[in-house]
């Protein structure tokens, strides 16, 4: 089996010549609805010796059509791409969104894909899954064309949790209100920010709480405040528990910008520069503005303590 692979388009797709089994989304988060869909791209792949791939896009539709007001992304193109590789397709194909691509009417959608794809057996999609101009087509459309020209549909139904659909809507929503536990049942993974370490001005050195600076901010930005976190790294032989703090720091700077404080509860091996995975565990409490830096570094004590309480639990 090859290395997965990466494509830039459809113009520049170039597989095997077996039958394509292919998994079609917008996969934002890469959450368990998700990969309902894509892993059962990568099953039928197997059992005709076919290839499992994934189209999505980029953009999201949204920046087209909505460029004042864009959908907030989970992850980022590259994060999502490297997601959808570890369930096991053999390539990830990201497809501009563009106005023509947009303006494909929904009937000619499976034509023109299986023109770029001569080698299409199968095609996988989300029950709720939209397409073509003007968002006319449904999965009903997809499997009489599918039936049309020969092809395999599968429609994976969607996954309740809690009585609900699991939906990147949902699942952005719960990010922005802190519930991060709730939002990593529904991802099916643990939520994750990753980047490398950057200097900073080492006031948490000097107040006892020594941290680990990532300027990091995703489209859909979680709620601010301060996190049971766990840490990992090149340097670290397993994730280390931490706490985090992820907003503006309105104690000391009131910056613009979000930023990402990693304190490890214990020896921390990590440094500027070093990349690392922030691992978010649990919301302990939202983002406060205190009078001094001495109320500040009371409370992070406070949340050092009820952290380290956390991780002797578990």
């Amino acid at each position: 089996m090859n290395p997965p692979a990466q494509f830039d388009g459809l113009d520049r797709v170039a597989l095997p010549d077996r039958p394509l089994h292919l998994a079609i989304g917008m996969f934002d988060g890469v959450h368990l609805g998700h990969r309902a869909v894509v892993e059962a791209a990568v099953q039928s792949a197997r059992r005709s010796d076919g290839i499992a791939a994934v189209l999505t896009f980029w953009p999201h539709p949204s920046a087209l059509f909505r460029p004042e007001h864009p959908t907030p992304l989970i992850l980022d193109g590259a994060t999502r791409a490297r997601l959808l590789l570890r369930l096991g397709v053999e390539a990830v194909i990201t497809q501009p969104f563009t106005r023509e691509f947009a303006a494909i009417a929904a009937e000619d959608f499976l034509p023109w894909l299986g023109q770029k794809l001569p080698h299409l057996a199968a095609v996988y999609a989300g029950e709720n899954f939209r397409f073509g101009r003007g968002r006319r087509g449904d999965v009903a459309l997809l499997v009489a064309e599918a039936r049309r020209l020969g092809l395999d549909l599968f429609s994976a139904p969607r996954i309740s949790f809690d009585g609900e659909p699991i939906s990147s809507t949902r699942i952005r929503g719960l990010l922005a209100a802190g519930e991060i536990a709730a939002a990593n049942a529904l991802l099916g993974y643990t939520y994750f920010a990753e980047g490398v370490v950057a200097s900073g001005k080492r006031l948490g050195r000097t107040i006892g709480f020594p941290t680990l600076n990532l300027a990091w901010s995703p489209g859909q930005r979680p709620r601010f405040g301060v996190y049971v976190a766990r840490v990992s790294g090149a340097k670290a032989t397993a994730p280390l528990p931490a706490v985090a703090n992820y907003g503006l720091r309105p104690t000391v700077e009131q910056s613009t910008e979000p930023r990402l404080e990693t304190h490890v509860l214990g020896e921390c091996p990590f440094d500027a520069g070093d990349a690392i995975t922030v691992e978010w565990l649990r919301f302990l409490r939202p983002e406060m503005k205190f009078g001094n830096v001495d109320e500040l570094r009371a409370q992070i004590a406070r949340d050092r303590e009820t952290a380290t309480a956390d991780f002797s639990l578990r």
